[in-house]
């Protein structure tokens, strides 16, 4: 059975002869798919009444598009003047005008009766037209190839050795691409998604990384009406986490809501079960906590439900859906392709604009798989080696603090977890972090956020050289 490049990409390391291979046992099966349906058609013609000979051949060979029936009809009416179509040049196939010379003779035959029939036959002329006729439209077999050994290119960056083996971190795209060198598999599928041996792999890394990542500051990635609506979405989802706050307090309620429960259902049915004759105070209680506990369950139950709706009610109100993401909300064309109207992150990598090194001027980038944690932790440790390695001033800094200060209510919200190394809730850490080190810089935090990505020249002639 033949496949496509993806699946062949995702079940194997591509080579040059396997694409090739698959490519060949497509062609074939696309030809006798293409020729079956011919036959499929012509039967139920004249089934259907339509025309009473037998136009069907019990073993046509392969068809590509073009060699049909109708499309040679419409190729001589083109070639003849008699009709403007952009039929072939829509489909990507040749015009034939004269049968096929590696048909057999008994299929040429039956296409000339089928030629003639449509030029003839009234009914038959109006269906076998290009209205009518599957159309039998694929992406092309490079353009699916050059995607398939792209995802293969990029799921390989992402490799876990790269990534996951020790603590979450920062590079550069030179320095992936040093790492990558050491990835045999990886050279030749770039060898050929480039189409040349001597594949610049740093220029290549930087163009994969450039497509499929998204910048880690906001101001980086949305346009003025795009940090409008991602404020109304930042909105929405502290609104949430305050009903998630009510949630967790309610649900730590229990034991006061169970006594209330229980005061109200004992009472109730104390109304209306006596004591039975002999019956112990002891065995009397037991009775009626056997009795009433599914009732019980159900009283916490509600009571916990009623109290999480009045204070939700009078403490967060009802909370609008914020307002979808459209293509000019964003600072790229790619951006958009990745994060779409509700701005879901499908990027593989985060880039750090601005926050390159000195002796390596490549882009700066992450594993967009890691979590908001290891995030923040690997920013984090970035910062914390260019202050004190490299010893960058404030205005460099900054961005880096800020990619930090957003990650934070996620922390508190997610990660808030105790570690014992850092004696620390790791929410608690990283907002006593963004404190000290903007201080440390001379800032407030809210200075740090308002940080800007300093604006790109406008290149062209000036009007003196002009």
């Amino acid at each position: 059975m033949t496949r496509r490049p993806d699946e062949i990409c995702a079940t194997n390391i591509p080579s040059r002869h396997l694409l090739d291979t698959a490519r060949t046992e497509a062609e074939i099966l696309r030809g006798r798919m293409i020729a079956l349906q011919e036959e499929i058609d012509w039967h139920c013609y004249r089934i259907y009444g339509l025309h009473d000979d037998a136009l069907e051949h019990s073993n046509p060979p392969e068809l590509r598009l073009g060699e049909r029936a109708f499309e040679i009809v419409m190729a001589r009416q083109i070639e003849s003047g008699d009709l403007e179509s952009t039929w072939f040049v829509r489909h990507g196939s040749t015009p034939v005008v004269d049968l096929p010379a590696h048909w057999s003779a008994s299929y040429r035959d039956v296409v000339e009766k089928r030629i003639a029939t449509i030029e003839q036959n009234s009914s038959i002329g109006l269906i076998e037209r290009p209205e009518y006729k599957r159309r039998w439209s694929t992406e092309s077999w490079e353009d699916m190839e050059q995607k398939a050994l792209r995802a293969w290119l990029l799921g390989r960056m992402e490799a876990d050795a790269l990534w996951t083996t020790g603590d979450a971190r920062l590079l550069s795209t030179n320095q992936l691409t040093d790492l990558l060198r050491r990835d045999v598999d990886f050279l030749l599928v770039a060898a050929l998604y480039a189409g040349r041996a001597d594949v610049n792999l740093e220029a290549l890394v930087a163009e994969l990384v450039a497509k499929d990542s998204v910048p880690f500051l906001a101001t980086m990635r949305y346009s003025i009406n795009g940090m409008r609506k991602r404020a109304q979405w930042e909105e929405t989802w502290e609104r949430q986490r305050r009903e998630d706050a009510i949630d967790a307090d309610t649900a730590a309620r229990g034991d006061e809501f169970r006594e209330r429960a229980e005061d109200c259902v004992y009472e109730h049915w104390r109304a209306t079960n006596l004591r039975r004759l002999g019956e112990t105070p002891e065995v009397y209680a037991i009775r009626m906590r056997s009795e009433t506990a599914d009732k019980v369950e159900y009283e916490v139950g509600r009571l916990i439900l009623e109290a999480r709706r009045t204070l939700k009610r009078s403490d967060v109100g009802e909370i609008p859906a914020p307002p979808k993401f459209v293509p000019k909300d964003f600072l790229s064309p790619d951006f958009w392709r990745l994060r779409d109207e509700l701005d879901l992150p499908r990027e593989r990598f985060v880039s750090f604009p601005h926050c390159q090194r000195d002796a390596d001027g490549s882009l700066v980038l992450t594993w967009a798989g890691y979590n908001h944690l290891k995030r923040a932790l690997a920013i984090a440790a970035y910062y914390q080696e260019r202050k004190d390695s490299d010893g960058w001033p404030a205005e460099r800094l900054v961005p880096l603090l800020a990619g930090v200060i957003e990650l934070v209510p996620c922390l508190l919200q997610w990660h808030n977890e105790y570690d014992p190394d850092l004696g620390a809730r790791m929410g608690d850490y990283f907002v006593d972090f963004v404190q000290t080190e903007a201080r440390a810089l001379g800032m407030t935090e809210a200075a740090v956020i308002a940080w800007t990505p300093p604006a790109t020249p406008r290149r062209g002639r000036s009007r003196r050289a002009a």
